[in-house]
């Protein structure tokens, strides 16, 4: 078992990981999704949080009513309500 005292990854292995997987914006900046994110490992919610912290904006889906077999969920969340799909990252922080 980890001891919850412990550090937690450091602020350089953080931007190594943020830098390696963003992928860079048409607009400036970066982006980088929340599926690669998860992928990276256990440290998925840290780097979400310094991803925050150095002004990155999360990205959530549009919400959109659709019937069908591809249509929205039953679950009844909006797409402001589920986790976001990407971060949005400005120039200048990698």
């Amino acid at each position: 078992m980890s001891d919850p005292s412990a550090p937690g990854i450091d602020d350089d292995s953080i931007r190594a990981v943020v830098a390696r997987l963003a992928r860079p914006r048409t607009g400036g900046g970066h982006v980088i999704e929340r599926a690669a994110i998860l992928a990276a490992g256990a440290d998925s919610a840290e780097i979400e949080a310094w991803i925050v912290a150095h002004a990155g904006t999360p990205e959530h889906l549009e919400s959109r009513t659709v019937r069908g077999l591809h249509g929205d969920r039953r679950d009844g969340r909006t797409g402001a309500d589920r986790a976001p799909r990407r971060f949005v990252i400005p120039g200048g922080v990698l």
